[in-house]
């Protein structure tokens, strides 16, 4: 198990540094001068030339590139242009909601996921298969802003039980706060639940018809411990990596879902940073989006291997 996890450790490395290379470049290739958009359209080009030499604009893209380089290893991402504080602080300042949205709304999708999807596998062909395959279909089809405003339409603003956007003033509990992330969650759930559904459906099928559970009801084995123990246990590997996606996805996917609910996150916060050419800004959170994506791959990798010790990288 070590030497695998050091070469998944080696190749995160290089996925990384790829990533650094490929977002710095993006990143100066977009148009937009952030100068020019901080000082408005009535700056003068010597209020935007002194702005871009102070901000370090003005170097040449190589000179700016290993500076940058240089800060990332450092930990140092940079200044905001904006917000004139460390990309680092700017960050973690918007973590909060984005992290417990994430964990809910995997949780959720998870737990709506995986007992439906086995079901729909044990009893394949019925009513209730048939049923959980169009709701998982229609699910997946369902824009995640759209179920959003639908969701706070009726139980926002018609019931009134949640809020219809913000995460509480500043001296807000945290019992408050999470209120706040109930519909954004569950509208992330239920769209997420649709892509895990299907996936332990097809893989409980594949396994169900083996000899091993077959060899197992006919020892006089519960169907409660067949499925479960047996069937669910080496059906794991394909669900672990589709859970694994769905997590990644969510990271990413919560922008459009923070936006639509007023969620001060990370996801507001890099729209925001792409409208005024917060270029330290952009190229730090899309660092830590792709670092989340590799660490959540690394975890499902490592968790392949307590599943199954026969799996070797």
């Amino acid at each position: 198990m070590l030497r695998s996890a050091l070469n998944r450790i080696f190749g995160m490395a290089i996925v990384m540094a790829l990533v650094v290379t490929i977002v710095f470049v993006i990143v100066r290739v977009t148009p937009g001068d952030p100068a020019a958009v901080m000082l408005g359209p009535d700056a003068t080009a010597a209020d935007i030339a002194s702005l871009r030499e102070r901000l370090g604009l003005n170097a040449s893209i190589p000179e700016q590139f290993i500076s940058y380089v240089g800060g990332v290893l450092r930990g140092d991402f940079g200044q905001s242009i904006f917000l004139n504080m460390p990309v680092t602080d700017a960050l973690w300042q918007r973590a909060e909601p984005t992290f417990f949205l994430t964990v809910f709304s995997l949780g959720i999708a998870t737990l709506i996921a995986l007992p439906v999807g086995v079901l729909s596998a044990y009893w394949r062909g019925s009513i209730f298969d048939q049923a959980a395959t169009t709701l998982a279909m229609f699910a997946a089809s369902i824009p995640s802003f759209w179920l959003g405003l639908i969701f706070m339409q009726f139980f926002a603003v018609k019931l009134g039980w949640f809020d219809t956007s913000g995460y509480g003033g500043p001296g807000a509990s945290f019992g408050t706060r999470m209120h706040h992330l109930v519909l954004p969650a569950v509208t992330l759930g239920l769209i997420s639940s649709a892509l895990i559904t299907r996936f332990t459906r097809a893989s409980m099928l594949d396994v169900l018809n083996d000899d091993y559970v077959r060899t197992a009801r006919s020892k006089g084995m519960s169907e409660w411990r067949v499925v479960v123990k047996h069937a669910l246990k080496n059906a794991l590997i394909p669900i672990l990596t589709v859970v694994g996606l769905t997590a990644a996805l969510l990271i990413s996917g919560a922008i459009v879902t923070e936006t639509v609910f007023g969620l001060p996150g990370v996801g507001s916060l890099i729209v925001s940073a792409v409208l005024r050419r917060d270029y330290p800004l952009i190229q730090g959170a899309l660092l830590v989006v792709a670092g989340l994506y590799v660490l959540v791959n690394f975890i499902i990798d490592m968790l392949y291997l307590v599943v199954d010790p026969r799996v070797r990288y």
